[in-house]
């Protein structure tokens, strides 16, 4: 079992996130090549008491992932599960195209110079993206290479294990999102994440993430400001930081944009700043553009964010829809485009053998 381990055979599979804001778990049927939602399940941070975090506490998230499991009836055992952007080391690299086993050495030698801690500490993968024209002719193969802390992985091989679920593989967040956000679009997408705790900026480039970034400010930071600004409490600043009548009694013209700029200036800093540092880039002569922009994560919600964000970058935002690609009773579009947001990793996840 690896980041990017072979592919299961079998039709039906669990994708599992175990987030900040809570566990989220979803089931596909693999239907002649379309992804069939099974069953889901969702579980909030106050499932866990304990003052640890999910992948802390291995006993309580395996007991609370059982019950979820059981209770929304899900069919089968097999899972794939989601490591965070924030504990995981990526970067692409180019070396000469060799055979496996060279490529092994020459991936190794290359992470040995990148990662700053000894590589006995870490799960190393690593996957060839594509082959290019180096200097003189030279063919050179480029390299996703990826690294998670052995202690990490460890304590998600031993949660699954506990809750009696076989773990097929681990992926990154990162690129569970593109498997649902993207797909096979092959345009140079900006991806932001705004999760409860933390925010995670990603630049795709061909269905491949180029740059990655991840900063300790996410939803829950909104919100309190929310809260304090007009001193109610926490739950009832959470709703309405989702509800456009509520966000626009903090501003007395109805114009959104002024409390935005305030509320996420650290996140909108960060996307502005890795925006810049991919543009000023460029391959071949031309200067590397990003085409658009693509929000995700719980606080992706807040109302008039793509048209803010499409208006201050000048490229168009989008509201990810992990969904598009998945097969589903039509009764239930409302309840499922209300949660889509959070469940964009674990519905990639799931996804992993139905492409």
């Amino acid at each position: 079992m690896g980041l990017f381990s072979s592919k299961s055979s079998k039709q039906s599979y669990l994708g599992i996130d175990l987030g900040y804001s809570g566990i989220k778990i979803v089931e596909l049927l693999n239907e002649k090549g379309r992804a069939r939602l099974v069953t889901y399940a969702y579980s909030d941070p106050a499932s866990l008491i304990s003052g640890k975090t999910f992948i802390e506490d291995e006993e309580k998230t395996a007991s609370l992932i059982k019950k979820m499991v059981a209770k929304s009836k899900c069919m089968s055992k097999r899972c794939v599960a989601a490591l965070p952007i924030s504990a995981v080391f990526s970067s692409i690299i180019s070396v000469p195209a060799v055979g496996d086993k060279e490529l092994k050495e020459a991936v190794q030698w290359q992470a040995k110079k990148l990662i700053p801690v000894p590589l006995d500490d870490i799960a190393l993968d690593f996957k060839t993206i594509d082959t290019q024209a180096g200097e003189g002719g030279k063919k050179l193969m480029r390299v996703l290479i990826t690294g998670a802390p052995k202690t990490l992985v460890n304590h998600y091989i031993e949660i699954f294990k506990r809750a009696g679920l076989e773990l097929l593989s681990l992926e990154t967040e990162v690129l569970a999102q593109v498997r649902g956000l993207i797909g096979k679009d092959r345009s140079n997408i900006m991806l932001a994440d705004i999760g409860s705790q933390r925010t995670n900026i990603s630049v795709i480039e061909k269905g491949v993430p180029f740059l990655n970034r991840s900063i300790a400010t996410g939803g829950t930071t909104i919100t309190q400001a929310i809260a304090k600004t007009l001193g109610v409490t926490f739950e009832q600043a959470e709703t309405m930081k989702r509800d456009i009548r509520g966000m626009k009694a903090l501003v007395p013209n109805s114009d959104l944009s002024p409390i935005l700029t305030t509320l996420l200036k650290p996140i909108l800093d960060e996307v502005s700043y890795s925006f810049n540092l991919y543009q000023s880039q460029s391959e071949g002569g031309a200067t590397k553009k990003i085409d658009k922009i693509i929000l995700t994560g719980g606080s992706s919600l807040l109302p008039g964010l793509p048209e803010f964000v499409t208006k201050l970058m000048n490229v168009n935002a989008y509201l990810g829809d992990p969904w598009a690609r998945v097969v589903y009773p039509e009764d239930l579009r409302p309840v499922l485009d209300e949660i889509g947001a959070r469940f964009a990793v674990a519905i990639g996840c799931a996804m992993r053998d139905i492409e």
